[in-house]
């Protein structure tokens, strides 16, 4: 009795004299990376047959998905009880067309698929431009904070439009070798020269049909990515089923492009080299443009696979961390060179969601569990035009306004560690801030995107969480490989973006290594545990184009 008790008192003495225990760490476990190659290998096998919306591919795919986060005890992310949030789409499938430039008796006729890649979101038997007037409007870009319209109060209802592809490359009045960063990000792609961007605005416009001129460089890849879209075609129904789109969207060849400027008497390098300034006005090419798509047409329910390990903090567990990862590729297809018709999609994006499983898997096990409500989403459709994510977006099953934070997985390492970690639009947000934090435990640093001027941040599912206003994190691996020579990781993503991006021949290949996609897997994981954890909401840096919308969104 007497030891108990100086046993206590003695107790007492040495936290006074000590203070308060200190807050444990929190205690993460190691990410399982053949756990990921399995899962990648699963989901980009044959037998999944490319994982394309709507099909047998996505049956097996959703089912999958759905029995991994049952086995990995995570509830179902649905209110309604299930993992399944339901996203309607049309399917439209256009028969090959030609698209017939004209003047006078002289015709220019370009080819389907070799020449022109044109579909129509109008969800119609057909869908049409006739003798319509074709006008070259620059850029096609209406950006009042830059006082720069590229229409000029032009009527171009039921024209035909010629757009370029990205912002305007517009030089430096000090330096005109470099282009002006206070205008359209300078080398940085801004939303302006997305392509999903110059349909919009051509549309509302009242333009008959949008056609972009492919030039690898600005649009960040080559003509053949342009030609898998000749394929079925997805959209969200709308209620006007999508008639206020043009009736022609599409892409034609720098080739054609020449050969049609040529036939109109204008010389294309001149009136692309007037297009870089605010004093250009459209130009009517005196050619008129035919086209008639005649199409097939389904409707689906495609489905969004939702599940989520509920916050440990009785308060806190009504707010969100959501990691996304696309689990859509472009099904069966045409053959490659080799008679591959299968686009299996392995780096794009088997990775990624094998990445949200095992990333999920490792949640189920962290030290002290995360306080807010972990929501684990795998999107359809994002090669459709980030659909499964957008439609999420607009009918979110958590709150946006009670969502802190969207962290998206698109393409995993899988050639090994590197010494830096890229975040595309670095400075956004606070999450930036976070993934430093993160980045500098493994002893890599932080870097901007290598290659800004391919709008990486517009095309990947983290996009329309941001345009909702929520903060939203596009990371990926670095490019400085550990014991790779100077300029290996880049020679790799060019290589990989030539041959393999949106091809058959993206697979698992026999080289690649667990231990980079076990380092950006831990990296993910990590960041998120902190915005779970953090004391208050990240927020968008002074000047970001989505913070507005954020603190109206949180009554700021």
């Amino acid at each position: 009795m007497k030891r108990a008790f100086i046993a206590v008192a003695l107790g007492t003495l040495l936290v006074s004299a000590c203070g308060p225990a200190a807050p444990t760490e929190p205690q993460f476990p190691a990410i399982d990376g053949q756990a990921i190659l399995s899962h990648t290998k699963m989901l980009a096998s044959d037998e999944f047959e490319g994982r394309a919306p709507g099909t047998k591919g996505e049956e097996l795919t959703v089912a999958y998905l759905t029995e991994q986060f049952k086995q990995l005890g995570l509830q179902p992310g649905n209110t309604d009880g299930t993992y399944i949030q339901n996203v309607p789409l049309v399917g439209i499938t256009a028969e090959p067309a030609a698209l017939d430039f004209a003047k006078g008796s002289r015709h220019l006729k370009l080819a389907w698929k070799d020449d022109v890649v044109a579909w129509t979101k109008h969800v119609a038997e057909t869908a049409s431009i006739d003798k319509s007037d074709v006008v070259f409007v620059g850029y096609g870009v209406v950006a009042p904070e830059y006082n720069w319209d590229d229409y000029k109060g032009l009527d171009v209802k039921g024209k035909t439009l010629i757009m370029l592809v990205n912002d305007p490359p517009v030089p430096d009045p000090a330096d005109p070798t470099v282009l002006d960063k206070t205008v359209f990000g300078g080398p940085a792609m801004t939303y302006y020269g997305r392509w999903t961007y110059k349909y919009e605005v051509g549309a509302e416009k009242g333009a008959a049909g949008v056609i972009l001129v492919h030039e690898t460089g600005p649009a960040g890849y080559p003509f053949s990515v342009v030609q898998g879209k000749t394929a079925e075609n997805f959209d969200l129904v709308t209620p006007d089923k999508n008639m206020g789109r043009s009736a022609i969207e599409g892409w034609i060849t720098l080739d054609k492009a020449r050969a049609l400027f040529k036939m109109a008497g204008q010389d294309f390098d001149k009136l692309k080299a007037a297009a870089v300034t605010r004093d250009f006005k459209p130009v009517p090419l005196g050619v008129t443009a035919s086209m008639t798509l005649k199409n097939t047409l389904r409707t689906i329910d495609s489905k969004n696979v939702v599940a989520k390990l509920e916050g440990s903090d009785p308060v806190l567990k009504n707010e969100y961390v959501v990691l996304t990862s696309h689990w859509d590729h472009f099904g069966i297809g045409d053959p490659d060179a080799t008679g591959d018709r299968i686009y299996n999609g392995a780096y794009d994006n088997a990775s990624g969601v094998a990445a949200l499983l095992e990333i999920a898997h490792a949640f189920t096990q962290v030290q002290p569990p995360p306080k807010r409500t972990m929501v684990f989403l795998a999107v359809t459709a994002e090669e459709q035009g980030l659909l499964g994510s957008g439609y999420y977006a607009k009918m979110p099953t958590y709150p946006l306004d009670k969502t802190l934070a969207n962290i998206n997985m698109d393409g995993m390492n899988m050639y090994g560690p590197t010494k830096d970690v890229i975040v595309v639009g670095l400075g956004a947000s606070d999450l930036d801030d976070y993934a430093r934090e993160v980045a500098t435990s493994q002893g890599r640093v932080i870097v901007p995107d290598q290659e800004p001027e391919k709008g990486f941040y517009y095309r990947s599912d983290h996009f329309p969480f941001a345009k909702e206003g929520v903060p939203a994190l596009d990371a990926s691996s670095g490019i400085q490989y550990v014991d790779k020579p100077e300029g290996w990781g880049k020679a790799m993503r060019e290589e990989y973006t030539a041959k393999h991006y949106h091809q058959p021949s993206d697979q698992v290949q026999p080289d690649w290594l667990t231990t980079g996609v076990v380092e950006e897997s831990d990296f993910y994981m990590k960041v998120a545990y902190k915005v779970a954890q953090a004391d208050k909401y990240p927020e968008w840096k002074p000047g970001n184009e989505f913070r507005a919308k954020r603190e109206a969104m949180l009554g700021k």
